[in-house]
């Protein structure tokens, strides 16, 4: 490609003979090729802010003859690597029908990431972390992809202690209307991997101009973002052949809402109260939320929800 390896390579180094706005389009492209491939010149207008000349101006710059043949290229580039779906067929193919394999081989996989956070995560940093979001005004996770199912989770299950959590889930421009309602006190918890993508750079820069406490949940990262971070938590992805799996980010995630609950018991207490009242008035029956043993042993709170 130009005699660059890769197209985020060929952006790197066409990068001074750009100007502003070629600069700012050319760092889409090399951070949203998938878009590049899917989309008209004017949706990606859209998507960045500028114009549809500009999308073609700056594929010229980086030495292309318009926007087909930047996309010619990326395809090439996207030939040469294996997709999810692609890494899922190996794992089939490896496992070849055996499914007391594929079985082994996952919860195998799944223990060993489990037992890696062990080791990585001291009863320091988990107490600290455990504090900052009891502490917070606001608990703001961020994952996209995959990852916002779990940002989900977590931003509701904070809500059934009793704390206020929001989840920051979306790409592109929408991510701004996200970042807007972040204020100071606030405490960021990002769930990312593999790279620094442009949503999660945008991020971390708006989040330490407000001077709020960030906690990175990563398998990748831990080194090229520690010092734009508060806390870096390593949580390995256990990987079942090709396949990733986020068994040990789950783990971490309830490990922390015990902590939460273990350390303000009467908030908790008080807010699944609330919630069990609310659950009755849609129900018309009783219906209750368990805690864990250490608590509270009130009879009222036995496990009977659905």
């Amino acid at each position: 490609m130009n005699q660059a390896s890769s197209f985020a390579e060929l952006v790197a180094s066409r990068s001074p003979n750009l100007s502003r706005t070629e600069h700012r389009v050319a760092r889409y492209f090399a951070e949203n090729l998938h878009q590049i491939l899917v989309h008209t010149a004017i949706e990606l207008a859209n998507a960045i802010g500028t114009s549809d000349a500009s999308i073609i101006r700056t594929a010229r710059a980086l030495g292309f003859d318009g926007l087909d043949g930047m996309r010619r290229a990326i395809a090439d580039e996207f030939s040469a690597q294996l997709t999810l779906p692609e890494r899922l067929s190996r794992t089939i193919l490896k496992n070849a029908g055996d499914l007391e394999q594929a079985l082994e081989k996952t919860l195998t996989a799944q223990a060993e990431a489990i037992s890696t956070l062990r080791s990585t995560l001291d009863a320091k940093s988990f107490r600290a972390i455990v504090h900052a979001l009891t502490d917070a005004r606001e608990i703001v996770v961020f994952g996209v992809g995959p990852t916002s199912a779990m940002a989900q989770y977590f931003c509701t299950q904070l809500g059934r202690l009793g704390l206020s959590g929001r989840a920051l889930t979306s790409t592109g421009l929408s991510l701004a209307d996200e970042l807007l309602p972040l204020r100071a006190g606030d405490v960021v918890f990002i769930m990312a991997y593999s790279r620094v993508y442009r949503e999660l750079s945008v991020l971390l820069n708006h989040a330490q101009a407000l001077g709020l406490q960030t906690v990175l949940v990563t398998d990748s990262l831990e080194k090229e973002l520690a010092g734009r971070v508060t806390r870096v938590v390593t949580v390995p992805r256990g990987r079942a052949d090709d396949f990733s799996l986020h068994s040990a980010t789950l783990a971490f995630l309830e490990t922390l809402l015990v902590g939460l609950a273990t350390l303000m018991p009467e908030k908790t207490v008080a807010s699944l109260d609330q919630l069990n009242r609310l659950r009755a008035d849609l129900a018309g029956q009783a219906m209750t939320l368990p805690l864990t043993q250490s608590v509270t042993s009130d009879p009222r709170h036995e496990d009977t929800s659905p």
